[in-house]
């Protein structure tokens, strides 16, 4: 199945094939440049056949001035990923502070990192493909790192388990590994070309979610 975004833009107000949108003052900065250029040829050549000599070069400034930065191409690799994950763990945060339901929290969110995983998608394709070549060190950051993001969404399933609105026979951590695992994969199988946009495709992944967990009558 092919799919495309309409409009050009995600809810997150980025390019739905791209980085984050960088305001015009803020493309200037050095270290935001390095990572627009960091971001385009990491998902276009890959991670490993990309050299900081052409990152610098691109970005046209020196490598001292990125060393002044980033440490290391991982520290760039590091932080293409977590400003994603800094953006959704807001955004859930908002959602699971809401008052509603549980079950409409957890559709919502569920929703939500779909939508903003296809609008920064050059970043999450950069993320599936590449963080294992980060260091040992830089992996153990990331994971805790997007842990917290697993274990908030977690605890909105371990209550919907809780108040009945969830089934329990399956449990959360397996909910949450399988739903994330799906999401992951939508930079090897997502097209702009194609018919849905990406709020579409969130409310399909979220009813699919929520249908899984669906109590017996």
């Amino acid at each position: 199945m092919i799919v495309r975004t309409r409009g050009g833009t995600g809810a997150a107000g980025s390019s739905a094939a791209g980085s984050p949108d960088i305001p015009e003052a803020a493309e200037t900065s050095v270290p935001r440049r390095l990572l627009a250029v960091a971001t385009r040829l990491f998902a276009e050549k890959g991670f490993d056949r990309t050299s900081v000599q052409e990152i610098v070069d691109t970005a046209n400034v020196t490598k001292g001035a990125m060393y002044h930065y980033f440490d290391s191409k991982d520290d760039l690799l590091a932080e293409i990923y977590a400003r994603v994950l800094r953006l959704q763990m807001t955004r859930l945060e908002e959602i699971a502070g809401e008052s509603g339901p549980v079950a409409e929290r957890v559709g919502k969110a569920a929703a939500d990192v779909v939508v903003t995983t296809i609008a920064n998608l050059d970043d999450a394709t950069i993320s599936f493909r590449s963080l294992h070549q980060l260091s040992a060190d830089k992996q153990r950051e990331v994971r805790a790192k997007r842990r917290r993001y697993h274990e908030l969404f977690r605890s909105m399933i371990v209550q919907g388990q809780e108040e009945g609105a969830f089934a329990d026979h399956v449990p959360a951590d397996i909910v949450v590994d399988f739903y994330f695992g799906s999401v992951h994969h939508l930079s090897t199988w997502y097209r702009l070309e194609g018919e849905l946009s990406p709020e579409e495709i969130g409310g399909y992944y979220a009813r699919l979610l929520l249908d899984s967990l669906r109590p017996p009558e």
